[in-house]
This record gives structure tokens, sequence and C-alpha cells, in this order.
């Protein structure tokens, strides 16, 4: 593994650790299956951070969420500004947004029936991409594989 991804870099010292090949074999394979994800989604004018979106909405139906707590819930990319992705949204006639009468500043945010829609109609290339790009896994690989990832992300964050 570990020559394969330095001739793969074109790095030709070591690493300084194992933790380090470690952490860039995360972020290339992240980047990896998420360029597929972006990939899939441009063809329905969509990008992974409006799909992101969109599930975490579809989720929270009927009520919808806060703005921020849509920011909050947001994995793989953070959107550094939720508002203007949302207004985009909102445009596209993806999901609506509605300001309180009683605080202007506060805005809750629904999916439409066209963002169900979209989600809906890529649902089935969704999972058959994920499943095509970790075919060569078993369940078992799979199963500890997220138990690894999930536990690198629990346990692995600094102290203070």
């Amino acid at each position: 593994m570990r020559r394969r991804l330095r001739q793969a870099i074109k790095q030709r010292k070591p690493f300084q650790s194992l933790q380090q090949e470690v952490f860039l074999e995360v972020l290339r394979t992240g980047h990896a299956l998420v360029q597929d994800l972006v990939a899939l989604l441009k063809p329905h004018g969509l990008t992974q951070p409006q799909y992101n979106v969109l599930r975490i909405l579809r989720g929270a139906r009927p009520a919808g969420l806060p703005t921020g707590e849509v920011g909050q819930r947001m994995v793989a990319s953070r959107e550094p500004d939720v508002t203007r992705l949302l207004v985009r949204m909102e445009q596209l006639g993806l999901v609506a947004r509605e300001r309180r009468a009683d605080n202007r500043r506060f805005v809750h945010v629904r999916i439409t029936r066209e963002g169900l829609r979209l989600l809906k109609l890529l649902d089935a290339p969704v999972a058959r991409m994920h499943a095509a790009q970790l075919r060569h896994m078993t369940r078992r690989e799979l199963a500890s594989l997220a138990g690894l990832l999930e536990r690198a992300r629990r346990e692995g964050q600094p102290g203070p």
C-alpha cells in the first residue's frame, strides 16, 4: 500500500507516519467516491451540496428545518454560505423558504414537490453507483470499514 500511494502522488520521500499515510488515503478515496456522485448529478443540473440539502430536507418532512440546522447537518462538504445555496435552490423550485412573522431573521426551509420528484428520480441511480463503487468488497469488509471510519471520526478528534 505505502509504495503504491507514494507512486500515485509522485512522492519520493517516505511519509512521516502511518497516520499521515492513512489520512491521505481517506482523503483520496473520499474525493474519488464524491467525483462519481458529482458526475451522476451534473446532467440533472444538481450539485453535490444541493443533493445533500435535498436528502436532509426529505428526511425532515413535512416540518422542514431552520436554515442553520440544514447547514449543521450537511455532510461531505459544509457549505460556507447555506443561505446563498438555499436561495439558488429556491429559484430552481427545489425548496421553499419561509420567514417567521415574529422574527424575520429566522428562515424555515422545506423540500418542494419538484425537489422530491428529482430525488426519487435519482434514488436508484445513486444506489447503483454506490453498489458499483464498492462491489469488490464483501459485506463483512464494508461493515468493518464503516466501523473503523466511524471510530476514527468519534475518537480521533484532537483534545482541548
